[in-house]
């Protein structure tokens, strides 16, 4: 079989690297939060209750989310929502675990594609591919998600030791330690973490896979619950749209159905159609707003609003914790 081999890559330390993204980006979730369009603001309220509500009956909440929500800063204010109870399941793609670990393990993420991809060296980086590969292939059983979440928290792997410093900074590490189950749904070779000889496919495949049946089973348990999709384009409404189906397969078959829940989505794409009157045409460039169309062909009723995430998210946090006073 004539295939590419990965022993013959030179792979350089994290340390040699330079990060665009450190500590200095993440949102204190005590300050401010920015300004909206009131109309916007009345989207979110509306989202906020439904949340509140969701707690209260203890119905499912899931939050989908994009690698953009850890780079713009936004995880302890999600650490925060999760400590507070008002997300019981996350979603992502394999990109959020790798921006996540790496601020956990050095305190800044994120590199110059650019610059590195012409010179051969993007994503050659020892630790990242060493440990996220290995605590997939060590605890794969556990999930994807899972395994990353607790190499962070209990920090070593196979028998070695990795300090991770910035722990507290980590949306998968808080998920592990709360039990909450943090679903990643990746897409094989999306991610720098394929290019390490230690990457086993055959681990991250069955890590996976039992993290979307583990989103399966949230999602059938929906009804009067919240889903929340943020600058997810592609990744978090195909997940939703399958785990979905099998939901409401085996509804059907006890004479029920999932309904009353809640569909939520955030990005920053502007999208002039009005989806609770169904799907454009194909002439028209909404019919490829791929997050829009998914969801709308599940529930028309759902709530598109346009914003940076670090907005939308910090509005919503706010909201939340405006008389909240049940128990932490």
């Amino acid at each position: 079989m004539n295939i590419f081999d990965r022993n013959l890559l030179k792979f350089k330390s994290l340390s040699e690297r330079v990060s665009k993204s450190d500590l200095s980006i993440m949102i204190d979730p005590k300050s401010l939060p920015p300004k909206i369009e009131n109309n916007k603001l009345k989207q979110i309220e509306r989202l906020a209750e439904k949340i509140k509500q969701a707690k209260k009956e203890k119905r499912p909440i899931i939050l989908a989310f994009g690698a953009h929500l850890i780079k713009n800063g936004l995880s302890l204010i999600t650490i925060d929502l999760m400590r507070k109870g008002f997300l019981s399941h996350l979603t992502t793609n394999g990109a959020s675990a790798i921006h996540d670990w790496e601020f956990a393990y050095q305190g800044k993420t994120e590199e110059d594609v650019e610059k590195n991809i012409k010179r051969g060296e993007f994503g050659m980086w020892k630790e990242t591919g060493r440990y996220i590969n290995l605590a997939i292939s060590k605890n794969r059983d556990l999930g994807y998600g899972r395994a990353v979440g607790k190499l962070i928290f209990e920090g070593r792997v196979g028998g070695e030791i990795i300090n991770h410093l910035y722990k507290d900074k980590s949306i998968f590490a808080t998920a592990y330690e709360l039990d909450i189950p943090i679903s990643v749904c990746p897409g094989i070779g999306y991610d720098i973490i394929y290019l390490h000889p230690l990457c086993d496919g055959a681990a991250i495949g069955e890590a996976a896979y039992i993290d979307f049946l583990r989103l399966a089973k949230t999602v059938s348990d929906l009804t009067r619950g919240v889903y929340i999709s943020v600058g997810s384009a592609i990744t978090s409404p195909m997940i939703f749209e399958k785990s979905f189906s099998m939901a409401q397969n085996l509804a059907l078959q006890k004479g029920k159905r999932l309904e009353n829940y809640l569909i939520a989505v955030n990005d920053i794409q502007l999208i002039n159609w009005d989806w609770s009157k169904g799907e454009p045409n194909k002439d028209n460039p909404a019919y490829y707003s791929r997050f829009n169309k998914t969801f709308s062909r599940i529930n028309r009723q759902f709530i598109y609003t346009q914003l940076d995430n670090r907005d939308f998210l910090h509005n919503l946090y706010v909201l939340l914790n405006k008389n909240e006073r049940d128990p932490i």
